[in-house]
């Protein structure tokens, strides 16, 4: 029934927007259909596939993609070798109403293919079709709003653009804000409907953006509902920001400084209100020196409070810095047929030295309760340079560090804080129809931190036990990615990503298995 109601609401949207094209040509009606082929194993780096754990944990769980979501009961441990199929269909209509008004309406459904529920105690004997506890998932052919805005040019006076409702935002490279896709598909510390959630298409923000264009000054104000949950209570996320930006007139020069602040309520603390805010004051910057080169760079600096418990008594102040300095070289482009182009980056973010006050986890869920935290939050990040490790604490766990969802996930190897990375990267392009991208990935740890496995739970996961106090710094691992996409024709691509995560052996001392990740790609626009 959604299937024949999704098909429904396009062709009445087909059927209203030709007519309208036809008499005022201010009506566009575009799309895309992207099919995606996954293989991935071991991405809890054991190597081997364990049973279910019969006996669990309130409140925590062994991986954010689990075959279980029962926080309280027992779960699936992940690891098992995997392969299955996902899709993403989008409609967009886009109404131009007057030269200086706009809209823009975009309805996506994101599904894996035909999935199936078990809901069975273990070792019951099950069977297809919703007999002996297999149904089909309720959610195949959701349809949500990825989009849907209006653009006021020229508000009140001419420099002016006022954009209001769902819309993307992304600032720069996409370091502090840039997407939406964790509280967009997170509900409450529960799985997403894709089993490969990090190729979400819903990342836009409800937000009010203000742009003052004042060539070549340009000013950006912004507010975002974020977190409602229930209307009337104060546990809401928001954020505001601002920034400004100026482009220059050599040497392909820009920069910018911003604002942005996330007023954070989301805990529910016993004794104090929660206020997990973070402000985020930093500036970017790139240009080039000579034509075949790129310089750019970014750091930004975080002040404000952190609950990270609900038995915490007081906020903690925080004092968490970030720099992402990068390099790109031309110089062969016009010289060599495959227009080769070589590129390093270095990405750090501030690390919570725990160590001194016998304290588990880190981000979320953790037990902080005394001094000035010095972990890094994300905020909104978008931009992403690596397939597995920079999606772990935040959609995966691994299982010598397990998930403590509290609101939002946070594991203590989490890649979004406490880390340093280094990029190396190339891309070459044999044939005018063929680019192929390439990047290895080194990872270490900031400062020491404490491994936030409790000890009830690595009994039941038959981990040794005694290591809740063990701290750990080092070498995280090395990822190596490889990305190949051939455009087929103007409107269709295939592509296939290959990845390969190789653990430390500082960091993972009871699963330093490799992981890998196959994702095949056919995408057609129109």
């Amino acid at each position: 029934m959604k299937f024949v109601k999704f098909a429904l609401v396009v062709a009445m949207a087909l059927c209203l927007t030709a007519s309208v094209y036809a008499e005022t040509q201010s009506v566009k009606v575009s799309g895309d259909l992207t099919v995606r082929g996954l293989m991935r194993g071991n991405y809890e780096y054991r190597g081997s596939v364990p049973g279910p754990v019969t006996a669990g944990v309130a409140g925590t769980r062994t991986g954010f993609n689990t075959d279980s979501t029962n926080l309280a009961g027992a779960a699936i441990v992940p690891g098992v070798n995997q392969s299955w199929w996902m899709s993403t269909t989008e409609v967009q209509i886009d109404a131009d109403l007057t030269d200086n008004v706009g809209t823009v309406i975009r309805l996506a459904n994101e599904r894996d293919w035909n999935v199936q529920n078990k809901n069975v105690a273990v070792n019951t004997t099950i069977a297809p079709n919703g007999l002996g506890g297999y149904t089909p998932s309720a959610n195949d052919f959701d349809i949500g709003v990825d989009l849907a805005y209006v653009k006021l040019k020229n508000f009140i006076y001419s420099p002016l653009t006022v954009t209001i409702g769902r819309q993307d935002l992304w600032f720069g490279k996409g370091f502090i804000v840039g997407s939406n896709h964790l509280f967009n598909n997170w509900q409450a510390g529960q799985d997403t409907n894709l089993n490969a959630p990090e190729y979400t298409t819903f990342t836009a923000f409800d937000s009010i953006k203000a742009t003052l264009d004042y060539d070549p000054w340009t000013i950006t104000g912004v507010y975002s509902a974020i977190w409602e949950n229930a209307i009337g209570e104060a546990d809401d996320v928001n954020l505001w920001g601002v920034n400004v930006g100026y482009t220059f007139d050599n040497y392909k020069a820009e920069a910018e400084g911003y604002w942005f602040f996330k007023a954070d309520s989301m805990l529910d603390a016993w004794d104090i209100k929660s206020n997990n805010d973070v402000s985020t004051v930093g500036m970017r910057g790139s240009f080039d020196p000579i034509d075949s080169i790129t310089v750019a760079g970014e750091v930004a600096y975080q002040f404000g409070s952190y609950v990270g418990a609900r038995d915490q008594f007081t906020a903690m102040n925080r004092s968490a810095w970030a720099t992402d300095i990068s390099a790109e070289w031309r110089g062969l482009m016009e010289k060599c047929a495959w227009k080769p182009k070589l590129g390093i980056e270095y990405i750090y973010y501030s690390g919570d030295d725990q160590t001194h006050d016998n304290d588990l986890g880190i981000g979320r869920g953790a037990t902080r309760k005394s001094g000035t935290f010095t972990g890094w939050d994300p905020m909104f990040r978008g931009k992403f340079d690596s397939a597995i490790r920079e999606f772990v604490g935040s959609y995966y766990s691994s299982y010598d560090y397990q998930s403590n969802p509290t609101g939002l996930p946070s594991t203590g190897d989490a890649s979004f804080t406490n880390q340093n990375q280094l990029i190396f990267s190339g891309t070459i392009q044999p044939i005018e129809s063929v680019l192929i991208k390439g990047n290895a990935n080194m990872f270490w740890t900031a400062t020491h931190f404490v491994p936030n496995v409790p000890s009830a739970n690595r009994v039941a996961l038959g981990m040794p036990n005694g290591n809740g106090d063990e701290t750990r710094k080092g070498y995280i691992g090395t990822e190596f990615d490889i990305q190949t996409t051939w455009n087929y024709t103007e409107d269709v691509s295939f592509g296939l990503l290959t990845a390969w995560f190789v653990p430390g052996k500082q960091i993972y001392k009871n699963a330093d298995k490799l992981a890998s990740d196959i994702v095949g790609t056919c995408k057609v626009s129109f």
